[in-house]
């Protein structure tokens, strides 16, 4: 039968319509269902963590599960990523280089420009968009970073979150860093996750690879054969370092000897693996100034005990990683899939210098870089205590050098340190290994190439729309060849680099590179040359002899720059630009009772480099009620208000020094306690604390916590997540207040620094100088 022609709703049926069921054929819709046999697919992303400290690129930490995957495998010694955190994870899930799919820099600024919009936009399309849309199971775990930091709270437009781009099922942190011990946020699928205190022995890594284990071990239990794409992002190896004991007290004692002989040691089993062609010099520390590796046997018998305490803790986080790592393959062999999944694994950049010359036990301090002559960057603590809850700690830049063995430099710059990482992958049922092949490759492959290999492998193809947009283009290629023949020559052949300034530019074997030095501008770079095929360390710089091939090099990274959005070139002071609406960010607010932990950047823009007060309303203090009214903070810096044993208790944590005034018992019926911060000289404040208006104490001449401290949002009516006093914390658990409590006022006042200054609120733009 006809269906008439002003009918409505049958347009796209392929069925047959009657006027009932007798004479109608149904037809249904189904979605999409991915080619047979399609392979699962893991991508293990790591944090800041360099080219040497895995088992299968040098290491001497125990990773016996990446050990056994490379063995099986396929390691590729020639990968390229960008300098930093965010570019390098928008370009892996994208396949478009870094700026032009918007970030030029790290999720923490907001300068305004195409290429630094922080933010994936609407027509740039994901790897797990495009794997979803053909029959996948999409899931991500752990740290995301591309979501600017402005729009980390739960009111803020969700468009760049993982379930807005393409993940079924999201468990981590949107931020760039976290705690091990007392994450700040966790956000579960689109909402942030409200925690009040964390669990007796929670540690990050470990709650990650729960729920990626569960996500895979739900989807088998409702579907057989669907495969997966599991995005596992860790935290680690971004500061603070924290470890477990139990991984701690394994390396306790192994780094006696100091990262000289470290670098040696590792550079010697690379050499035996056959990562690098004979011949290959590795520079003996990192000698220019600002980026200097200390001897160490220069150091104290102090500097030495402390600092290989860091390098155990750091150790301890690798092992941890591998162990996450063995969980995740235990499972897929208990499901019988592990020939049939692709895992890859594979860091961001490389290791850092963020830890200064010294390291650190206070990271925030360090973190922010203030230039203040008498500002503490690493407050004196137990070595005891360095990698556990209490501590946020971090290595000297000369454990930093040890983990980019053989390279130079950090993360931050493009020079190999900064950007060669160690790449592993393994999928035995479509690339097997032959007897006479390594499973060694040295050819040039970079972060954005794994996008298109990935769907190459699958068989799929890449849609050219994103919601009705034209979708960008894949700026990588696929490798796919390379990792199918050992003889196979890479078809990405030049790349450009660019990080606040620092710059590089890749072809056919030859690498043009130069270091930002803030006195020659930011658009003079002082260029070295280098041929990697036969000098991989870039040790050996041509430029002199060959000034042709450096202009010719030199006019193709303009070229690439501008198509690529790279231009305009900022200055650090620059990414401390934010735009106008941010405002409204440190504008009074009044918090409720029950309000679940306000989120951290929005936290510190009510104090940050300002004057301001605090207004805790009572319903009438009555002798009995005790707790805390409110809190700000944690063991790496913040501030508490209390009432215990009928007395009124400010406390002051100055990343990790801590301070109380006793401002005496509180009269019954009081209805309004107050705080007030003022700015003084030296990045400091002045605290005065009163009840109905009357002064009751004072605490003078405190640091003031900038950068990204405090790290735990604002909580009223009791201390969530971190405590600000570990002895309270001990004695109260999270201590919620008993009484009558109406609200807590956030009244922000002046700013009393140059906005120039407020640059160390983006503190992530501080550690490239390093």
């Amino acid at each position: 039968m006809s269906v008439p022609d002003n009918a409505r709703g049958y347009e796209s049926f392929a069925g047959e319509i009657g006027r009932t069921t007798a004479d109608s054929t149904p037809e249904w819709q189904y979605p999409p269902v991915a080619p047979a046999g399609a392979p699962n697919v893991v991508v293990v992303l790591v944090d800041d963590m360099g080219f040497s400290d895995i088992g299968p690129f040098g290491s001497e930490i125990e990773t016996p599960v990446l050990d056994r995957l490379a063995a099986n495998g396929l390691r590729l010694t020639n990968f390229h990523t960008t300098p930093l955190c965010s570019p390098s994870r928008a370009a892996l899930l994208t396949g478009i280089n870094s700026h032009r799919a918007g970030f030029g820099f790290v999720a923490n600024a907001d300068p305004g420009y195409p290429g630094l919009r922080l933010e994936l936009a609407d027509d740039v399309l994901t790897l797990p968009e495009i794997l979803r849309a053909n029959g996948y199971a999409t899931y991500a775990v752990g740290k995301w970073h591309l979501v600017r930091d402005a729009t980390l709270h739960p009111a803020a437009s969700r468009d760049s979150w993982p379930t807005q781009r393409g993940f079924d099922r999201y468990y981590g942190s949107l931020e760039g860093l976290n705690s091990f011990y007392y994450p700040n946020q966790l956000v579960s699928d689109n909402s942030p996750v409200d925690i009040e205190e964390y669990p007796e022995g929670y540690y990050l890594t470990d709650d990650y690879t729960d729920r990626a284990v569960g996500y895979l071990k739900e989807l088998r239990a409702h579907d057989a054969n669907k495969p997966f794409f599991l995005y596992f992002a860790h935290t680690a190896m971004h500061g603070p370092l924290q470890a477990k004991p139990e991984d701690q007290a394994k390396y306790r004692g192994k780094y006696r000897e100091g990262w000289d002989r470290l670098r040696q040691s590792r550079f010697a089993s690379q050499l035996t693996q056959g990562l690098f062609p004979p011949g290959t010099q590795q520079k003996p520390r990192n000698t220019e100034p600002g980026y200097e590796a200390q001897e160490w046997d220069s150091l104290t018998d102090e500097q030495r005990s402390r600092f290989e305490r860091y390098m155990e803790v750091y150790a301890g986080m690798v092992d941890s990683i591998d162990q996450s790592l063995g969980r995740i393959v235990d499972t897929l062999e208990q499901f019988g899939e592990l020939d049939n999944t692709i895992i890859v694994f594979t860091s961001d950049n490389g290791g850092t210098a963020e830890g200064g010359s010294e390291g650190t036990r206070t990271y925030f301090a360090q973190f922010a870089q203030v230039d203040e002559p008498d500002w503490e960057r690493d407050v004196p603590h137990d070595d005891e205590l360095i990698g556990t809850a209490k501590l946020g700690v971090h290595y000297p830049r000369g454990w930093g050098q040890a983990s980019n063995t053989p390279f130079r430099f950090y993360k931050g710059q493009t020079f190999a340190g900064g950007v060669r990482v160690p790449f592993v992958l393994s999928w035995p049922r479509g690339l097997p290994r032959a007897e006479s092949d390594s499973g060694v490759r040295q050819e040039y492959v970079y972060i954005t190439d794994l996008a298109p290999t990935l769907l190459e492998l699958i068989g799929l193809d890449r849609p050219s729309v994103r919601n009705g947009l034209l979708a960008k283009d894949f700026d990588g290629l696929s490798a796919a060849d390379v990792l199918h023949d050992s003889s196979a020559v890479s078809r990405h052949v030049e790349q450009y680099s660019e990080m606040t300034g620092h710059r590089g530019f890749y072809r056919d074997g030859w690498k043009l590179l130069a270091l930002h030095e803030p006195e020659r501008g930011i658009d003079d770079p002082r260029w070295q040359l280098f041929d990697v095929r036969t000098d991989p360390t870039e040790l050996h710089d041509l430029s002199a002899q060959l000034p042709d091939k450096v202009a010719e090099l030199s006019a193709a990274w303009d070229e690439a720059a501008w198509h690529n959005t790279v231009f305009p070139l900022l200055t650090r002071e620059d990414l401390g630009r934010r735009r106008p609406e941010e405002a409204r960010l440190g504008e009074a607010v009044r918090i409720l009772p029950g309000t679940p932990t306000l989120e951290r950047y929005r936290s510190q823009r009510l104090i940050a480099y300002r004057d301001f007060s605090i207004v805790v309303e009572l319903g009438g203090y009555r002798w009995g009620d005790e707790g805390v009214l409110v809190a700000h903070g944690d063991p790496l810096g913040g501030y508490i208000l209390y009432v215990e044993d009928g007395r009124l208790i400010f406390g002051y944590n100055a990343y990790g020094r801590y301070a109380t005034v006793d401002a005496g018992e509180i009269p019954g019926g009081s209805g309004v306690v107050t705080v007030a911060a003022r700015v003084r000289p030296r990045m400091r404040w002045d605290f005065a604390i009163g009840i109905d208006g009357v002064g009751v104490g004072e605490l003078l001449d405190q640091v003031q916590l900038v950068g990204m401290s405090p790290w735990t949002g604002i909580s009223v009516g009791l201390d969530a997540r971190g405590p600000v006093s570990w002895e309270l914390r001990e004695r109260w658990g999270a201590f919620r207040y008993s009484g009558g409590l109406k609200a807590v006022t956030y009244r922000p006042g002046a700013v009393g620094v140059s906005v120039e200054a407020q640059r160390a609120l983006d503190s992530e733009a501080e550690l490239i100088a390093e």
